[in-house]
């Protein structure tokens, strides 16, 4: 079906914008169980270059995104017992950039899905700020619904009144503390069997990978009550806060 200016489907969800079109993908990350070993994520030959070379991603997109993901983990509610303060990582963008770069609009790569969560978005037109990408996703929030620790016996149940809550999730998954993203204009990329030319692809990649069936995002408690030992009691902005060194970006 041809898409209509300024308007996309999604299970019956538009989304409206003006001179835009913008799409999401449904989170394809979802996983039924967690495994042993599944918060090792060894990128090296999984596909992802190691080479520093001109990014595709600017440090002021790389600040907004990583403020606007804590802003969105500082003020969820029901509070965070156990929310930890996200930092940005290298290797999950280059992870992020080797994806962008295929022009694919599809999760992946499926081997690396393993190990990281992943949300995408597409957009085509202006568009002022890159956190216009990621609006869309904390915009899932007024659907999804905070499962009371009473039904969590031992499992919780996943409640989400629209088509889609999984971005949401992984943006304010508790020890999902690391991000990277990566932004590619492709020439032409194919969308739900139509072609958009010119489109900014935006990749982010997390670790540790999120959104486990059966577990609540995080734990619902007075902020920082329950942070790992590894902060020793530090909190910030209603997150578990490891130091100044929390505070920059990471490369490595």
């Amino acid at each position: 079906m041809p898409l209509l200016p300024g308007t996309v489907g999604l299970a019956g969800l538009l989304f409206w914008a003006s001179q835009t079109v913008n799409a999401l993908m449904p989170n394809a990350t979802l996983a039924l169980a967690r495994t042993e070993g599944t918060a090792v994520w060894p990128l090296s030959g999984l596909g992802v270059p190691r080479s520093r070379r001109k990014r595709h991603i600017s440090a002021r997109d790389m600040s907004a995104l990583l403020d606007y993901h804590n802003h969105i983990r500082a003020s969820v509610h029901p509070s965070a017992a156990n929310m930890e303060y996200m930092v940005w990582d290298e290797r999950l963008a280059r992870s992020a950039e080797a994806w962008a770069t295929q022009c694919i609009w599809a999760h992946g790569p499926s081997q690396l899905m393993r190990y990281v969560g992943q949300n995408l978005s597409i957009h085509s037109g202006r568009y002022r700020s890159v956190v216009e990408l990621v609006k869309s996703w904390s915009e899932e929030k007024r659907h999804y619904l905070y499962p009371a620790p009473k039904d969590c016996n031992p499992h919780c149940p996943w409640r989400c009144s629209g088509p889609v809550c999984s971005h949401y999730t992984q943006m304010v998954w508790a020890s999902s503390n690391r991000l990277g993203c990566a932004i590619h204009t492709c020439g032409s990329i194919s969308v739900w069997g139509s072609t958009w030319h010119q489109a900014v692809y935006l990749v982010c990649n997390y670790a540790i990978k999120g959104n486990w069936i059966g577990e609540a995002p995080y734990k619902m408690g007075k902020p920082c009550s329950a942070c790992p030992p590894s902060y020793q009691g530090s909190c910030s902005n209603n997150m578990c806060f490891s130091g100044p060194k929390s505070n920059r970006l990471l490369w490595f």
